[in-house]
C-alpha cells in the first residue's frame, strides 16, 4: 500500500526497532510503549483491519504473537501480556494496516487496564444478553 507507514517500515523505507521477521510477519518495538518491550506485530501482506485480513495470515499472526510473548516473558520478566487489536475508526484504529499490540505486563506496573475496563463497562440483564445472542449466533 503506497502511503501506509507500516508497509514503508516493512520495506525498510522507514527505520524501525525490528525484533522479529519471517516471510509473513514483521515485529518491531512501539515508539510510545505502555511497557518495556511493547511490540507491534504486523502481516507483511497489507490488510486494513480484522475484516480484511486473510484467515491464514491471522492464524500465523496468532502463533507468532505467542512466540513473541514467550520471548518478552524471558527478556523482561513479564508475568503476563495483553494482546490489543483495534479495527476500524470506531475502535480508534490509528494506522490502517492490521496490527497487534503485544504489551508485556508485570504485577503492579500501573497500567490498570482492568480498572479502565470496569469504569467503561455497563451491566446488562440476562435478557439483553439473550437478545444479542439471537442477533449473532449461527
Amino acid at each position: 500500500m503506497e502511503n501506509c507507514i507500516f508497509c514503508k517500515i516493512i520495506s525498510g523505507e522507514i527505520p524501525s526497532a525490528k525484533i522479529y521477521e519471517d516471510e509473513k510477519v514483521f515485529a518491531f518495538l512501539e515508539l510510545n510503549p505502555l511497557a518495556e518491550g511493547h511490540t507491534l506485530l504486523i502481516p507483511k501482506k497489507h490488510a486494513q483491519d480484522i475484516f480484511d485480513i486473510d484467515q491464514d495470515d491471522l492464524k500465523n499472526l496468532a502463533a507468532t504473537a505467542q512466540k513473541i510473548s514467550l520471548k518478552l516473558k524471558e527478556a523482561f520478566g513479564a508475568e503476563g501480556v495483553n494482546l490489543v487489536q483495534r479495527s476500524g475508526k470506531a475502535a480508534e484504529q490509528g494506522v490502517f494496516h492490521f496490527h497487534l499490540h503485544i504489551i508485556p505486563r508485570k504485577n503492579g506496573d500501573g497500567i490498570e487496564m482492568d480498572r479502565w475496563w470496569f469504569e467503561k463497562a455497563k451491566a446488562v440483564s440476562f435478557e439483553e444478553l439473550q437478545a444479542a445472542v439471537k442477533k449473532i449466533r449461527w
